[in-house]
């Protein structure tokens, strides 16, 4: 708009001093000549002035010092704006009565995505404004709404739970090698689940000199059960509204396929991925050695891979070689994606428990082995899988 009187000033004055050029131009040139420059002279002199001093150099001085300007203009501007209130309303009605009559919204949506808020958070970022560790944090909350709960919980193989009947030899052996904070109680297998003892309790008793039995011993507390299709917010609330702090996580069959405690969503929010529980450890500058029961989340956000091929069907690193290659892996067997090779390197018992992922050098780098990038028969008779 402001543009566009400028150009409208520039003709304006183009008619009003293109005689006043007419006459100091020589002479001796043509009429044409000088008729040519006295109507395109005075027009960019008016226009170049006007942009200048009307829009350039007013908002260059208002950014350079925008509370001394605001404090000079401010006044002066609340009068202007009282008096063409009048004018500006009736204009305003009339826009949108107009709006109105073709059908278009006369107002903005002004709703904020989550889009915005990571862009602010990246400019807050760069700013200065943000430390990363505070940006983490907070990108972390954000992913409390669309982080399943099995990228969080301890797995069903790694649970140390006590039976009912469990000599009190047992149980110590047990708290001795496996010290957590509270303890799975279980009837007779882990998928019949009674509750769970904290381990401040079981202190208490071994402090007063009384055993460990758990029939008719320590106070158990009933469990807090919770499907595996919760979110790890909507674990939150459930932790909220029951009052506990262990939740036993239940598959569609009924079956136990993990336990959540609040600390662990704890952790997952406070964490640094690389290093926590050394989940993911760093070799060299272009290989880490992964547990297979990495949650997927971490490795897109450590590795910054955009996607996986069907990630909903899957949660683990480990499910995503399983996944790909459409067979129980055997150790050497590798899916190649994005740039990396994902390597199977350790196997107990059919479970994927360590995968080694190496950065593959790109097009032209030293050290580009000729068919890092085909498919076909593994090392050591592994199998090869590449994605896009």
């Amino acid at each position: 708009g402001l543009n566009a009187i400028a150009i409208l000033a520039g003709i304006v004055g183009e008619s009003l001093l293109s005689p006043h050029f007419m006459d100091i131009l020589p002479l001796s040139l043509s009429l044409s000549i000088r008729t040519k420059i006295a109507s395109i002279f005075p027009f960019l002199v008016v226009t170049v002035f006007f942009v200048l001093f009307a829009d350039l150099i007013p908002k260059r001085i208002a950014m350079a010092m925008p509370e001394k300007v605001a404090l000079r203009l401010i006044e002066k501007m609340r009068r202007v704006i009282l008096l063409i209130s009048p004018l500006a309303w009736a204009f305003n009605a009339l826009s949108g009565l107009i709006c109105k009559w073709l059908g278009m919204p006369d107002m903005r949506k002004e709703d904020i995505t989550p889009d915005d808020l990571y862009a602010m958070m990246e400019a807050g970022t760069m700013a200065g404004l943000l430390r990363a560790q505070e940006k983490i944090l907070i990108d972390n909350v954000f992913e409390l709404d669309i982080r399943m709960i099995p990228s969080a919980m301890t797995t069903r193989d790694n649970v140390v739970f006590f039976r009912m009947d469990e000599k009190e030899e047992s149980i110590r052996e047990k708290i001795v090698a496996s010290p957590h904070s509270t303890y799975v109680i279980c009837e007779n297998d882990i998928d019949h689940v009674v509750g769970y003892v904290d381990s401040k309790v079981l202190l208490e008793r071994v402090l007063k000199g009384h055993d460990l039995l758990l029939k008719d011993g320590p106070a158990i507390r009933p469990p807090l059960i919770i499907p595996d299709t919760l979110t790890l917010a909507e674990a939150m609330d459930q932790f909220k509204g029951k009052g506990e702090t262990l939740a036993v996580v239940l598959n569609e069959y009924g079956l136990l396929v993990g336990i959540i405690t609040l600390q662990d969503i704890m952790r997952m929010l406070m964490g640094n991925l690389v290093g926590e529980e050394q989940q993911i450890v760093k070799r060299d500058d272009d290989s880490w050695l992964v547990d297979g029961v990495t949650p997927i989340e971490d490795i897109m956000e450590v590795f910054s891979i955009d996607e996986f091929p069907e990630s909903m069907s899957y949660e683990t690193v480990g499910g995503f070689m399983i996944y790909t290659l459409r067979k129980i892996p055997r150790r050497t067997d590798f899916v190649i994606h994005s740039g990396y090779k994902f390597e199977v390197m350790d196997i107990d018992n059919y479970k994927i428990d360590q995968v080694l992922v190496t950065r593959l050098p790109l097009p032209g780098e030293p050290g580009r082995s000729k068919d890092s990038g085909a498919v076909g028969p593994g090392i050591s008779g592994g199998n090869t899988v590449e994605e896009a």
